[in-house]
């Protein structure tokens, strides 16, 4: 199983069926699908291969009640689906926008043969984008909103009533909202914590170094990429082979950290901006003297190591301390 698991977790969060599927099939427990499944299909297939492993559980959301009218018709009476109610926000993503409507989805999937009602879930961070004071107003006011649903469901269901919701960038505020329930399965789904980043989160997390957090506490990036230096047509101006095929880019471009003359070289730091990315190329900007030549290999760091993993379907886990690869990960999404 995955490290995570290795570690104590009882679960896995993922992003749609077909996801669930690959981790039924690996064996994860208990799976939740942070989304709704529409497909009548997949329900079919997810709800056979619940019948013959009873011993795992799966839970999806559902923010409407057409959405339980699609799983009801779907699936068979005895197919132990779990449901949590999705809130959402006015601005957000997917959820239910006020609580009246939250708990007639809940009552409907209460009282349906085919489906459990688990609890409630949502996602805080479709709603900001920073850690300024509105921001984390916004952000809280929808996690005490959430929070505030487990009472009015709790009849409703059998056994400690789950709560969930996001918690990468603002898992401190979750945690502040949930921290007075009792009696719950409290679920924070953190989706970037395999990786911290060189971007985005480090711009958002509360663990990071931009935030004063003694070294101890603070979060460190995990991922790296590695990219030669091939082209310098004009003074100010480097070429990576590397491009959005090969790094994310949906929340922020690479950094640059550092570049060596050839892979697990001594590194110096790079003075440089990446400024563009091409499908196989990285513009690498600098000013005065060039910073690097061709040959060279410069480590970049990502913003949003999300949008990392279903780029590369292996990727390898490189010692902290002398930089070997010890092992290797294959992806699936």
């Amino acid at each position: 199983m995955a490290p995570p698991a290795a570690a104590g977790a009882t679960g896995i969060t993922v992003a749609t069926g077909w996801q669930a599927e690959v981790a039924l099939r690996a064996g994860i427990p208990t799976v939740q699908i942070a989304n709704a499944c529409a497909d009548p299909a997949l329900l079919r297939r997810l709800a056979a291969h619940l019948a013959a492993h009873p011993e795992q559980e799966l839970v999806c959301w559902a923010d409407s009640l057409a959405t339980v009218e699609v799983m009801e018709r779907e699936l068979p009476a005895d197919s132990r689906l779990g449901v949590l109610v999705e809130l959402g926000a006015d601005g957000g993503r997917t959820g239910a926008r006020d609580e009246r409507e939250v708990l007639a989805i809940a009552q409907q999937v209460a009282a349906s043969p085919a489906l459990t009602l688990r609890g409630a879930a949502g996602y805080e961070g479709a709603l900001a984008h920073d850690r300024s004071e509105p921001a984390l107003e916004v952000v809280g006011a929808y996690c005490d909103r959430l929070a505030a649903l487990v009472e009015p469901l709790r009849p409703l269901i059998e056994g400690p009533p789950w709560v969930s919701a996001g918690g990468s960038a603002y898992f401190d505020v979750v945690a502040t909202s949930f921290a007075p329930l009792r009696e719950v399965r409290a679920i924070l789904r953190s989706g970037a914590y395999i990786v911290h980043d060189s971007g985005f989160y480090r711009g958002i997390s509360p663990l990071d170094a931009l935030r004063d957090v003694p070294a101890d506490q603070a979060l460190l990036p995990g991922m790296h990429a590695y990219a030669r230096v091939v082209s310098m047509p004009e003074p100010g101006l480097a070429l990576l082979d590397a491009g959005k095929r090969d790094v994310p880019f949906d929340e922020g471009l690479p950094v640059p950290l550092a570049a060596a003359p050839a892979l697990g070289g001594p590194e110096r730091p790079l003075e440089a901006e990446v400024t563009a990315l091409n499908d196989q190329h990285t513009f690498l900007r600098y000013t005065g003297e060039a910073p690097c030549e061709i040959g060279d290999v410069v480590t970049l760091g990502l913003s949003h190591p999300c949008t990392a993993f279903d780029k590369w379907r292996l990727i390898p886990l490189v010692d902290a301390e002398t930089g070997l690869v010890r092992e290797a990960v294959e992806t699936f999404f």
